[in-house]
């Protein structure tokens, strides 16, 4: 059960059973034979069939419960990062996709698009990120411009997860190019709207859908409009807020197997007639690499709860927490791979699957340098108050 002081009793039913999930379906070896795309959806599915993905919508739209918590999703991106970094990104991805029509929908956009995500019918995206526009979002470039009672959009984004297999994206494009900050909404687009196309699927390093979707006078119906116009910055913050530390969750999940595997190797392993988890250098290593692992762990519970009490300092405990656990996470695993030596680099293995899994958690939703300008602001600002 779950003893952390930052979670409940039902947090820890929550564990066991996602857990248990994850050893039964996501840690004995997988076929490949499926593609990408494939395996994507039907691990969307199964999280839904499982009733996993419940925990990202509120409760009258089919959740668990009154409103989306972060430290349900933080429980459940770090015991799924432990099995399939695959499983773990189509999660959070239904959180990340559907989180803005919690917010700011209205109670048409809900009912239509709220349940099929927390059944696993549908899969949602979230398309702010463009060439020219990654940590400065404010400076997109897609517009977004009224026509009658219909907006047509232009532009590109970059970077989109689920890009080619989602249902629906929640795309941010500006309304008014003159107003950087106020300027930009958020709108529900379909997949299949005329206009919307996918002009890249991307390979990265660690297997992920991901791509380039282009808005070629795009006809969408002013229902489309999430909340009001100049909004969407707004929705896209708070959105982020919520799924921050959860990415530092994913990365403690990554780290605990890393972990586990290199105790496991440290036993079994023999060189010099002794296990090499007898030397004092391993052990070094391996106490190290637990303590770090502890560290960022309570780093990122205490981040969520913060969150879900609503604590004004919510948004720089949720960055702490993302830097401190990206940073270790992939300390950890680079460690446990040491420890692996030539084995670790075996394509196809657990560790080198680790590594590379890990390492995008230190780019996505806000690189561990703009965590560290938005740690340091608060700090600033909290001396600038004290002052007064």
């Amino acid at each position: 059960m779950e003893t952390s002081p930052f979670f409940d009793k039902d947090h820890g039913t929550l564990r066991e059973q996602i857990r248990s999930w994850t050893e039964t379906h996501l840690m004995p070896a997988r076929s490949s034979e499926m593609d990408l795309e494939e395996e994507a959806r039907l691990l969307v599915q199964q999280l839904g069939d499982a009733g996993f993905l419940r925990y990202a919508v509120p409760l009258e739209l089919g959740g668990v419960r009154k409103i989306v918590q972060a430290r349900d999703l933080c429980i459940l991106r770090e015991e799924l990062a432990r099995g399939s970094a695959l499983a773990d990104t189509m999660l959070a991805m239904q959180a990340l996709g559907s989180y803005p029509l919690t917010l700011a929908g209205n109670d048409e956009q809900k009912k239509r698009y709220l349940p099929p995500v927390s059944q696993g019918k549908a899969i949602a995206a979230f398309a702010i990120t463009e060439p020219d526009a990654g940590s400065d979002v404010a400076s997109l470039k897609t517009r977004a411009t009224r026509a009658d009672r219909h907006y047509r959009l232009t532009g590109t984004k970059r970077f989109i997860s689920n890009a080619g297999i989602a249902d629906h994206y929640v795309v941010f494009a500006t309304t008014a190019p003159d107003n950087k900050m106020y300027g930009v909404s958020a709108f529900i687009v379909e997949a299949n709207a005329p206009g919307l196309v996918v002009k890249e699927k991307t390979a990265l390093l660690s297997p992920h859908p991901i791509g380039v979707i282009a808005f070629d006078n795009c006809v969408v119906a002013e229902s489309a409009l999430l909340g009001s116009e100049g909004e969407g910055l707004k929705i896209a913050f708070a959105t982020l807020d919520l799924l921050r530390c959860t990415v530092g969750a994913a990365a403690v999940g990554f780290a605990q197997r890393a972990l586990g595997e290199a105790l496991r190797y440290s036993r079994e392993r023999q060189q010099f007639g002794q296990a090499i988890g007898e030397f004092q250098g391993i052990q070094f290593k391996l106490a190290e690499m637990a303590t770090e692992l502890e560290a960022a762990r309570l780093l990122v519970h205490q981040a969520a709860w913060c969150h879900d009490s609503g604590a004004g300092e919510a948004k720089q405990k949720s960055s702490m927490a993302k830097f401190y656990a990206t940073e270790v996470g992939q300390r950890i695993v680079d460690q446990a791979l040491q420890i692996h030596g030539g084995v670790g680099l075996i394509s196809g293995s657990v560790i080198e699957r680790l590594y590379r899994d890990i390492r995008a958690l230190r780019i996505y939703e806000g690189t561990s340098e703009i965590q560290k300008i938005v740690i340091a602001r608060g700090l600033l600002k909290q001396v600038t108050g004290n002052r007064q």
